[in-house]
């Protein structure tokens, strides 16, 4: 809130420019990258019958400086729990899908965390390119409303 002269003025309070891009998180985060897992996915009837490699890649960043005593992100039990998630997940058919339900694990079963990148693919899934896939970025205000709303 800015005040001139004693008076809110509501046209000062307005940031510089409206149309600039968010600015990023600083500061720490954790990060995986290339945890091999298999997981029911896929739209295709070939993909129905059993699981198929995915392949994650996540950065995880802190909501605040990380504490040894609590409020901490410990990537070797994030690395179990993703995995744990998915072999129990029922199939999932839109790879988008099931990005944004690991991005809403993480989210609820790590408090520090206040962002989150996550990138996932189908290894060799189409000749000729080196990695198809999908990205999701996240705050923790993305996951809340999602959350509450079912959307962003």
């Amino acid at each position: 809130m800015k005040i001139v002269d004693g008076t809110f003025d509501p046209a000062l309070d307005v940031p510089a420019a409206l149309d600039a891009p968010p600015s990023r998180g600083r500061g720490w985060s954790v990060f995986v990258e290339g945890l091999s897992v298999p997981a029911r996915i896929g739209i295709h009837p070939h993909e129905h019958g059993q699981p198929q490699p995915l392949v994650i890649d996540a950065q995880l960043g802190y909501r605040s400086m990380p504490k040894e005593e609590s409020d901490w992100i410990d990537y070797e039990s994030y690395c179990a729990r993703i995995a744990e998630f998915l072999a129990k997940k029922p199939h999932t058919r839109l790879l988008e899908t099931l990005v944004a339900d690991i991005a809403a694990l993480s989210f609820r079963e790590w408090p520090a965390l206040d962002t989150l990148t996550i990138e996932v693919h189908k290894p060799k899934i189409r000749p000729g390119t080196r990695r198809i896939g999908v990205s999701l970025e996240w705050t923790r205000a993305d996951y809340l409303q999602w959350s509450t709303t079912g959307r962003w």
